[in-house]
């Protein structure tokens, strides 16, 4: 089903029946996002969170149109009114980097190594705001100092190597708001930096977000980040939403037996030192592999006979706000919460 949103005014970005799948040399095909739906509004962050290989990745790059020549994609994801997919592809980079910008997970392997920051950036004016390259340059330093770079007019004339990881994550921040996109997708933008460099990324992203009123799609398996960044929160497992709800809602009353495992997972401020964490047994799914019942019963402690057997439905229920809430469950909540420990994750 689609995913409604609390908000009656017209969304920046709304996705529907999304489905993502490769071909695979020998043939066969692997679906690496199936049916999935959500929409964003100006000024509000999406946290799509679950561990490696959830599909949320793939989701954003589909969006972008940047999927590999044997990805293929269905559905639907309209920006201001306008599918995105299929779209013509002068069309596509007209919005793609000025209005829908995104910031990639490794900030290496998404610049190119052979030319200055400066140039990469100046690039990206000139082609979408016609600025001449003195112009362009300009706003480039004012964009990196923003992003609270030191001596930006002056780094901004070096090379991607001679950045350290959390200067070229702030970088990649700077070159995705300079044309001020409306939306902005950030690819796990916290990974590998030291939780100093995290609080300072996540700190910008909160003061750009006030500043310009972009809406934030957040790609991460940190539920920290998540708690502290993000409005909405969807929980992605096999390709496929678990759960959707409020950050505070997801956070105070988890609903699905995932949800509830990797909040379970984080440790609790009062844990005693010698309190081993509580990692959910088993592993993902294997990219793609097909699984007629839920995709996460394998792993599930609360799972019934038929959770393997059947697909759960992504349904919605309310709780004692009104707000609405989604969750694909077969597991009753009442059981649920009267069976597990449900930790607070902030």
């Amino acid at each position: 089903m689609s995913v409604a949103h609390h908000s009656n005014a017209t969304p920046l970005i709304e996705v529907d029946h999304l489905a993502v799948s490769f071909t695979t040399p020998n043939g066969g095909v692997v679906e690496a996002v199936r049916d999935v739906s959500f929409k964003l509004h100006k000024g509000k962050t999406l946290g799509i969170v679950g561990e490696s290989g959830s599909g949320k990745s793939q989701t954003a790059l589909s969006i972008m149109g940047l999927l590999p020549p044997n990805g293929f994609v269905n559905g639907s994801a309209r920006y201001d009114g306008r599918d995105l997919l299929g779209m013509p592809a002068a069309e596509l980079n007209r919005i793609r980097g000025d209005r829908v910008a995104m910031i990639f997970q490794d900030p290496m392997t998404a610049l190119n190594p052979f030319l200055t920051i400066e140039r990469q950036m100046t690039e990206v004016l000139q082609l979408h705001r016609k600025m001449s390259r003195k112009q362009a340059f300009e706003r480039a330093v004012q964009m990196c100092e923003a992003v609270r770079i030191a001596d930006a007019r002056r780094r901004i004339k070096m090379y991607p190597h001679e950045f350290s990881g959390g200067m070229l994550q702030r970088v990649m921040i700077a070159m995705a708001l300079l044309c001020e996109p409306d939306v902005l997708i950030a690819d796990e933008p916290t990974t590998a930096l030291d939780v100093t460099v995290q609080a300072q990324i996540i700190e910008l992203l909160r003061d750009l977000q006030r500043d310009l009123g972009t809406a934030i799609i957040l790609i991460t398996h940190d539920m920290g980040v998540v708690a502290s960044l993000c409005d909405d929160v969807m929980v992605m497992y096999g390709g496929r939403t678990m759960e959707y709800g409020s950050a505070q809602q997801i956070f105070e009353q988890p609903t699905h037996p995932y949800t509830i495992g990797l909040l379970d997972a984080l440790p609790h401020l009062d844990d005693d030192c010698d309190t081993p964490l509580r990692a959910i047994a088993g592993n993902p799914p294997s990219g793609g592999a097909a699984v007629p019942g839920c995709a996460f019963a394998p792993r599930c402690t609360q799972a019934q006979a038929h959770c393997g057997e059947v697909r759960p439905e992504l349904l919605a229920f309310n709780r004692a706000d009104e707000t609405l809430r989604l969750r694909a469950c077969h597991v009753p909540i009442i059981e649920l919460q009267s069976a597990t420990r449900v930790g607070s994750a902030v």
